[in-house]
């Protein structure tokens, strides 16, 4: 396997750092370098820069095998630990009893516990169910039976042990799963259709494409050393189910009127604290043509993105500062064999993108898309989820970038009673609106960065709005977004309803946990043509607790003034401050 350049540590934000709705260009002093190896020279700027150039990220895989493995924890050295080994997939996990207030007053080696988040690398979503039973079995035997779906359709193991990586490598790669590059300034998983190859309406089936290009590309040195992550989906269905607008990179399947089908193009797309929607470069790329095209902009974004500061070391900042048609131009003139023929916009997507429930295969069989809570799972989950599908006469199944599972090829026999069988080991095919369309990140569960617990707030919160809004008609389904801290990993400027974690005071001089509001954010949908970021009102935050309180209240408020046809998002955007207190 090739070895690929080491990945710069990710940095934390401020938990009192404001959000702005569109981001700012950077800032940079005339003719001051910005780490543009294109530009500036390849000489780093920073610490991180430093020591992906001194040693490759992936190279700390030998180094895990045969030390870290048999030395301990204590044994790895410090930008291995936080650094090199983001590349293989293991960021150290928090250590538990640490209150958010001190996310960003400690230092990462006093937040972290001895033990590390495994993320499994899913490109395309999918899974065979020996590959799920292999995951499930990893979670129980090395990770006390913690298992995330991730809204990237990755999955995430915690409480893994630097003893046991290599056996779980070892059992991983035994069925073709991976964690190359599954983190770090590298090209991360490349999300694609959960319905790929078997929906009736899909355009295209991007499943090779996907195939090739992550093997030809991941673990290739010469993309290892990024300035910062590198996001990629792609898409051949007309739900656009993708999230393609907050990628890097995406491909959305379009039928050209001469060329036929193949995809339109969209880049610099991203969230974080300075969300900017990705735009489209107006060319059509062939099929033939999309893993040159990837490397093109890969290899684009490693020779002129900015290094110099890593929180403008996206590609989204280049592209803001550039403009669609000078980055069109050079990607082609310096990085593709030819230019690219214009084309047209894809149609607004025709139905739900998160592909819960029951639909019709094209080959007559069905899928079934189901939910758990706000993506927990469970080692013992995952082992059943294979064995009932297996019992049911199927092999395959997809993660989604919705932190839900689509269970392909049942027989239509079987539906009703798999559906009851789900229900029991928690994953719903016919959720509430509420359970549907909640995500949440893994929050101070877990995770260093974060300053407020998500998963069970999130999901005691459905629970709540699934009692008290029973008897509630609601149009359509409002989507609840809760995030940790201000790094938006559950796109919280991109729901009905975004949390973004925070301390708030309690009266009392101390401090709870708590969230500001952002509402009105949506990606393109059924119910929308276009993305568009969510409003923040000045003031608007809610205790963890009362989580359920206000979104019924407001939820409420929205029926009683909505138009006969508006959603909950143009409502929002419309309303007076008062009316989304």
């Amino acid at each position: 396997m090739a070895r690929a350049v080491p990945a710069p540590k990710e940095d934390p934000v401020s938990p009192n750092q404001t959000e702005a709705a569109t981001p700012a260009r950077p800032h940079r002093q005339a003719g001051r370098p910005n780490g543009q190896w294109k530009v500036d020279g390849t000489a780093p700027l920073n610490g991180n820069e430093a020591w992906k150039q001194e040693d490759g990220g992936l190279s700390v895989r030998e180094r895990v095998e045969n030390i870290y493995s048999k030395q301990g924890f204590d044994s790895i050295e410090g930008t291995d630990l936080h650094g090199r080994m983001r590349w293989w997939g293991l960021y150290t996990q928090r250590k538990p009893g640490i209150d958010g207030g001190k996310t960003a007053t400690l230092e990462p080696h006093e937040l972290e516990d001895k033990y590390f988040m495994l993320r499994v690398r899913i490109d395309g979503g999918q899974l065979t169910t020996t590959q799920l039973r292999v995951i499930g079995e990893i979670s129980h035997e090395f990770g006390r039976d913690s298992a995330d779906l991730t809204d990237r359709q990755n999955i995430q193991l915690h409480w893994i042990r630097i003893e046991d990586v290599p056996e779980i490598w070892t059992r991983l790669e035994a069925v073709g799963l991976q964690t190359t590059e599954a983190c770090g300034d590298v090209p991360r998983v490349i999300l694609g259709s959960p319905v790929a190859g078997i929906a009736a309406d899909e355009l295209i089936d991007p499943s090779g494409l996907i195939t090739d290009i992550t093997a030809r590309y991941i673990g290739d040195e010469s993309l290892a050393n990024l300035p910062r992550k590198f996001k990629t989906a792609i898409t051949g269905s007309p739900s656009q189910d993708v999230v393609h607008e907050i990628n890097d990179i995406s491909y959305v399947a379009v039928e050209h009127p001469e060329l036929g089908v193949g995809f339109d193009l969209w880049v610099g797309g991203g969230l974080s604290t300075a969300p900017r929607l990705a735009e489209r470069l107006g060319v059509f790329i062939t099929p033939d043509r999309v893993a040159e095209v990837w490397h093109g902009v890969a290899s684009l974004f490693r020779d002129y993105g900015y290094r110099r500061l890593r929180n403008k070391a996206r590609l989204k900042f280049l592209l803001a500062d550039w403009g669609p048609e000078k980055f069109r131009q050079i990607l082609e003139d310096e990085f593709l064999d030819s230019s690219l023929p214009d084309g047209p916009a894809a149609p607004p997507p025709t139905r739900a993108g998160d592909h819960v429930g029951v639909h019709k295969q094209a080959d007559g069989r069905y899928y079934i898309g189901v939910t758990p809570f706000v993506g927990r799972v469970s080692g013992p989950t995952l082992l059943s989820l294979a064995d009932l599908l297996e019992a049911n006469g199927s092999t395959r199944l997809r993660t989604t970038p919705h932190q839900k599972l689509v269970l392909l090829d049942i027989p239509e026999e079987n539906v009703e009673s798999l559906i009851v069988a789900l229900d029991e080991i928690g994953l719903a095919a016919r959720p509430s609106l509420f359970r549907r369309s909640t995500i949440a990140c893994t929050g101070i569960e877990y995770c260093k960065l974060a300053i407020v617990e998500t998963k069970k707030s999130a999901t005691d919160a459905v629970l709540e709005l699934e009692k008290r809004l029973a008897s509630i008609d609601v149009p359509q389904p409002i989507s609840l977004h809760v995030n940790g801290c201000p790094n938006s990993c559950a796109r919280i400027q991109t729901a009905d309803i975004g949390l973004k974690g925070q301390l708030l005071p309690d009266g009392n001089g101390g401090q709870v946990p708590g969230f500001q509001v952002h509402l009105g954010g949506g990606l393109a949908s059924q119910d929308r043509e276009e993305a568009g970021l969510g409003r923040t009102v000045r003031g608007l935050k809610v205790t963890a607790d009362d989580i359920a309180d206000y979104v019924e209240r407001i939820v409420l408020r929205f029926l009683a003034d909505r138009g006969e046809t508006e959603t909950f998002a143009v409502w929002a955007h419309r309303a007076d401050e008062e009316a989304l207190q």
